[in-house]
C-alpha cells in the first residue's frame, strides 16, 4: 500500500480579506516595493494592487503568487494563527494598523511604550537610530529604514493622540535604571559632552513618565515592576471580537534595534491567554500611582 502524501491544509472557509490586505501592505513596505512593482511583477494593474490592499476578495492563486513575491508563506499572508516579520518596517506598520482598530493595548516595552514618550523623544530617537548603524553599513538602505520607521511611528502617535485607546503599560525599574545609566544613545563611545547631553535627556524622559503617572490621564494605566520583566517587547491589541499578541526583538529605547530580528503576531488562544496571564502577574505586583512615581523619583536621586 503506498504511503500517504503530506497533508495539505485547506484554505479557511471564511478569510478576513481586510486583514490580508493590511498584511500585504506591511510586507510590501518591508521589501521596499511600490504598488507599481507588485503590479509589474504579477502582470496586474496598479488599481488591482490597491484593491488587494483594501481587502477586496481575490483568488487564492493570486494570494499564492503574492506570497511568493513577498518571500513569505501563503499561511503567513493569510494570517493563520501566526505571522512573522523580519523587517522593522513591516512590523511597525502592522502595529499601526492594529492600533487603528483596537480599544485597548496592554504593553511591556523597554523601557516604555513609544506612544507614552514625550514629544521631544522622536528627535533623539533619530540620532540614536543613526548612531546604531555601524559606519561600514551606513548607506541608502539604512537611511530608508530609519526614515520609514520614524514616519510610521509619527503616524502611530498622531492616531493615538486623536483616538486615545486605553493603554496599560508595564515599566521595568531595572530597565529604567539602565536607560538612565546609558542615556539616549545608539552607541556607547560618544564624546563626553554628548554623553552628558543624552543622560540629561534620559532624566527628562523619566520625569515625563513621573508626570504622566501622577496626572493619571483617563485610559492610561502605568505599573512600575521591581521584579524581572521579560527581555522581549510584547503587546496585546484588544479590538471588538478579536485579539492579537505581538512579540518583538525591535526596540526603541537606548541602544535601539530596528535592523535585525524576527517579530511574531498571532491570534492563537494559547498565546493570548499566556501573555494576558503574564501581564496580570506583573501588574499585580507593580507599584502604581503615587507609589510608582515615588519609585522613579528615588531612582532619579540615586542616579
Amino acid at each position: 500500500m503506498p504511503k500517504p502524501g503530506p497533508r495539505i491544509e485547506p484554505a479557511p472557509a471564511s478569510m478576513d480579506f481586510a486583514d490580508i490586505g493590511e498584511r500585504l501592505r506591511a510586507y510590501r513596505l518591508g521589501k521596499e516595493l511600490r504598488s507599481d512593482d507588485i503590479a509589474d511583477r504579477l502582470n496586474i494593474s496598479r488599481a488591482a494592487v490597491y484593491k488587494l490592499e483594501r481587502g477586496e476578495i481575490v483568488k487564492i492563486e493570486t494570494l499564492g503568487r503574492l506570497a511568493n513575491l513577498l518571500g513569505v508563506s501563503l499561511q503567513n499572508l493569510l494570517g493563520i494563527e501566526a505571522e512573522y516579520h523580519n523587517s522593522a518596517v513591516s512590523y511597525f506598520e502592522r502595529m499601526r494598523q492594529l492600533e487603528t482598530r483596537c480599544v485597548r493595548v496592554l504593553a511591556n516595552f523597554d523601557p516604555i511604550s513609544f506612544l507614552l514618550t514625550s514629544k521631544t523623544y522622536s528627535n533623539f530617537l533619530r540620532k540614536m537610530l543613526e548612531e546604531s548603524v555601524p559606519e561600514a553599513l551606513t548607506d541608502e538602505a539604512s537611511k530608508y529604514l530609519i526614515d520609514r520607521v520614524l514616519e510610521i511611528l509619527s503616524e502611530r502617535r498622531k492616531h493615538f493622540e486623536t483616538t486615545r485607546p486605553g493603554v496599560l503599560s508595564l515599566i521595568g525599574l531595572r530597565q529604567v535604571e539602565q536607560f538612565l545609566h546609558h542615556g539616549l544613545v545608539g552607541k556607547l563611545n560618544l564624546p563626553p559632552g554628548q554623553q552628558l547631553e543624552r543622560k540629561i535627556a534620559a532624566r527628562d524622559e523619566v520625569m515625563h513618565m513621573i508626570e504622566l503617572i501622577e496626572s493619571e490621564p483617563v485610559g492610561i494605566q502605568i505599573g512600575i515592576v521591581s521584579d524581572n520583566v521579560p527581555n522581549e517587547n510584547f503587546q496585546i491589541f484588544e479590538e471588538s471580537g478579536k485579539t492579537h499578541v505581538a512579540v518583538s526583538p525591535f526596540r526603541l529605547g537606548e541602544m535601539p534595534n530596528i535592523r535585525s530580528g524576527i517579530a511574531t503576531i498571532t491570534t492563537s488562544p494559547d498565546a493570548i491567554n499566556m501573555y494576558k496571564g503574564l501581564i496580570q502577574q506583573l501588574w499585580t505586583g507593580a507599584a502604581k500611582g503615587k507609589d510608582g512615581a515615588a519609585l522613579l523619583r528615588e531612582l532619579l536621586e540615586r542616579s
